[in-house]
């Protein structure tokens, strides 16, 4: 199998993807990695592929990761520009020969896989959001090679991406849910993790914690997460809020200028809100919490920040976008998109903590990675076993 990135960035369709990859590789299947990308610019952030955290695990796992070597400021919706240069060509036709199965991180490195004169291989597309409509020339990427046959199985995170590409015109009949799932052994509960978290922040044991993952994207609403945090943090005396992802740092101008419209420039609440960036030890940072927030208006499809902070302990409260509702039913809550409403829900949460637990305790196996990775298994030896007879 060949997985094709568009680049190593911050996000949760690399991080499952990346899973995916691995467990299927110590299931015996054989891996390897395309990066078009060697280093990408997102969010305020300079992000290297060799300092990427789903990077390191890959080739740590076994996993060879090679890229073209293309560097870019890519932003929400943009597709990496569709013209190769021949030697970048010869290194994908390389890549791809000895591969019996393509697997297509989104839909963005069709633009790559499209290229006329490349093997013939079938390809699996993941699709990890639910606004086809705004990734660009991406969608059209996806339908001609539907078109040329060439894309055999697109696999969506979320029922709501189903629904979304199949609105979009993608067949119904290509379209496979697959909902993400985490690694229970590393998303739990874990006290010891939880206070030397705090300790590490300067945040006492008690305090009520509400940490916000993602990186700082429009799609994210961070002006809304921020206005709700000043509105639970002025009843909330000894609460904090944890931001983290990529852009969520001092160096990031816009957000800066988010928390001053937000707090305005006097100290007060807003020293009680913690700028991380990218974080490589998320399940301390979950662990730590105990409440995590979603506050998107587009975009999502089956957020990963919620299944990971609910596999530690921390109570989801969450807009209602994508599947987030679902995944969220009886586990947490659901919140318009007003700020008031958002921070009494957090208030609500920390209350209900307790009485979730068990609750969140039965939900694990829904959320595992290895009934992900077993699906994933499925439907490649599936795909696996048609190309060989097709070729026979």
């Amino acid at each position: 199998m060949l997985s094709v990135y568009e680049g190593f960035f911050s996000g949760g369709a690399r991080i499952v993807h990346s899973d995916v990859v691995l467990g299927l590789a110590e299931g015996g299947q054989s891996h390897q990695v395309l990066s078009i990308h060697g280093e990408v610019r997102r969010e305020a952030t300079r992000q290297r592929m060799q300092d990427d955290a789903c990077y390191r695990a890959l080739t740590a796992g076994g996993v060879g990761v090679t890229s073209l070597g293309r560097s870019a400021g890519l932003v929400d919706g943009a597709l990496a520009a569709n013209v190769f240069s021949g030697p970048e060509l010869a290194d994908t036709a390389r890549a791809m020969a000895g591969a019996d199965v393509i697997l297509s991180l989104k839909e963005q490195p069709l633009a790559l896989l499209n290229q006329a004169g490349l093997p013939r291989r079938p390809v699996v597309v993941g699709l990890h959001r639910s606004d086809p409509e705004n990734q660009g020339p991406a969608l059209d990427e996806l339908k001609a090679a539907i078109a040329d046959g060439t894309v055999v199985a697109c696999v969506c995170c979320a029922e709501s991406t189903r629904a979304a590409y199949e609105a979009a015109g993608i067949p119904a009949g290509l379209l496979q849910v697959i909902p993400n799932g985490v690694d229970l052994l590393r998303f739990r509960p874990d006290p010891a993790a939880r206070l030397a978290f705090r300790a590490s922040l300067g945040i006492a044991g008690a305090a009520p914690v509400v940490v916000f993952a993602a990186r700082y994207a429009a799609m994210k609403n961070v002006p809304l997460l921020l206005a709700a945090a000043r509105a639970w943090l002025a009843r909330e005396g000894g609460g904090h809020v944890v931001m983290c992802g990529a852009g969520m740092t001092e160096e990031n101008p816009a957000l800066r200028a988010d928390i001053e419209t937000a707090f305005g420039k006097a100290p007060g609440p807003a020293d009680r809100v913690h700028l991380l960036g990218v974080r490589h030890d998320m399940q301390a940072v979950y662990a730590g919490a105990d409440v995590v927030a979603l506050t998107s208006v587009s975009g999502e499809a089956a957020p990963l920040c919620l299944i990971e902070g609910m596999m530690c302990g921390a109570v989801p409260v969450t807009t209602d976008v994508g599947d987030s509702a679902s995944i969220v039913e009886g586990l947490g809550f659901v919140t318009p998109p007003d700020p008031a409403a958002i921070a009494l829900a957090w208030t609500a949460a920390l209350s209900a903590r307790t009485d979730l637990g068990p609750a969140l305790e039965l939900s694990r196996e829904r959320f595992s990675r290895t009934r992900m990775i077993a699906a994933y298994a499925a439907l490649l030896d599936g795909v696996g076993r048609r190309t060989s007879c097709s070729r026979a």
